[in-house]
């Protein structure tokens, strides 16, 4: 994903409910913000309704804390008949805006819907 001037799809501030025994962030939390991102975008792309399909690559590299500032950052990767692939990275900033860093990182796969929930041809040239 490249740095030139990126905006994040989501922002938000994990809450004391989110928090593991050992202090940090659930993981499936962060799975789910990503999966919302990660939707906003291919629903832009695909222009209507999709589903995740699959999660291709994840990887956890550093903890998240409570009161971290979390950024979603997604991009399409690729574009098939009737899928796409989401690129998604999230950073977590801390210490009042001082400290940016990249906490985790996926691929994963959106499929476009029609009006009964089928997969629908997602337009190439979009």
């Amino acid at each position: 994903m490249t740095e030139a001037h990126r905006e994040p799809v989501l922002r938000v501030v994990p809450g004391p409910t989110d928090i593991n025994a050992n202090g940090h962030i659930f993981g499936g939390w962060v799975l789910a913000q990503m999966d919302i991102a990660g939707g906003i975008v291919a629903s832009r792309r695909a222009r209507g309704a999709v589903a995740t399909v699959a999660i291709e690559r994840m990887e956890f590299i550093s903890p998240i804390d409570l009161r971290d500032l979390i950024s979603v950052y997604a991009v399409v990767e690729r574009v098939g008949r009737t899928s796409m692939g989401v690129r998604i990275e999230v950073t977590a900033t801390r210490d009042r805006g001082a400290t940016e860093i990249k906490v985790t990182e996926g691929l994963f796969t959106f499929v476009a819907l029609d009006e009964n929930h089928r997969p629908r041809a997602v337009d190439a040239a979009a």
